[in-house]
């Protein structure tokens, strides 16, 4: 089981806000999937990021506040599946390219929360935001990773990519690329 997600299928590449972002949901806001290309202080090539990043990233778009969601159904069966789950021995790691614009703190945020059958919350991870301290006051993308047990009794997993604008102006220059979910089992060990 794998979530991925980078700012690169769907249509977009500049501020605006695209109809829909491929693989994910429009939760709140108006996103945007920019392409390094871009420029005018939006992240490029040049600018600290993912050493493998595609042609484009998300942006928290023209809203104060937006959010883009994935639920997985996590795997009935094998090395990852509910009976290894149930039985402690199997591990998630969570991790994304997270940042942001010059000194602004507009920041994104990611989490994963892993539930039960019936949607009951069981446990939370969350990565993020990062300060404009943290990118040494500069645009940046910077790795944030996590690493915990899947809960037992999990089935699923509702991922969360949350921008914010802190300060002034009409960009939500929080950014994002290279978003993953992953589990792996643990060799027979909690």
């Amino acid at each position: 089981m794998a979530a991925r997600g980078g700012g690169e299928p769907g249509r977009g590449g500049g501020p605006a806000r695209p109809d829909a972002v491929p693989g994910w949901r429009i939760a709140q806001g108006a996103p945007a999937l920019i392409a390094y290309s871009l420029g005018g202080g939006y992240p490029t090539p040049d600018d600290p990021g993912p050493a493998a990043r595609g042609s484009r990233s998300f942006s928290g778009g023209s809203s104060a506040h937006t959010a883009l969601g994935q639920d997985i159904e996590l795997p009935a069966r094998g090395a990852t599946g509910r009976r290894e789950v149930d039985a402690g021995r199997v591990r998630y790691v969570v991790s994304g390219w997270l940042g942001g614009y010059a000194g602004q703190e507009d920041g994104a945020r990611l989490s994963v929360e892993f539930r039960a059958a019936d949607g009951t919350p069981l446990a939370l991870g969350v990565l993020g935001p990062v300060s404009a301290a943290e990118r040494l006051g500069r645009t940046a993308l910077v790795e944030c990773a996590a690493e915990a047990a899947v809960p037992p009794g999990a089935r699923g997993a509702r991922v969360l990519l949350v921008f914010t604008r802190s300060g002034g102006g009409t960009s939500n220059d929080g950014y994002a690329d290279a978003v993953s979910l992953t589990l792996h089992a643990t060799g027979g060990r909690p």
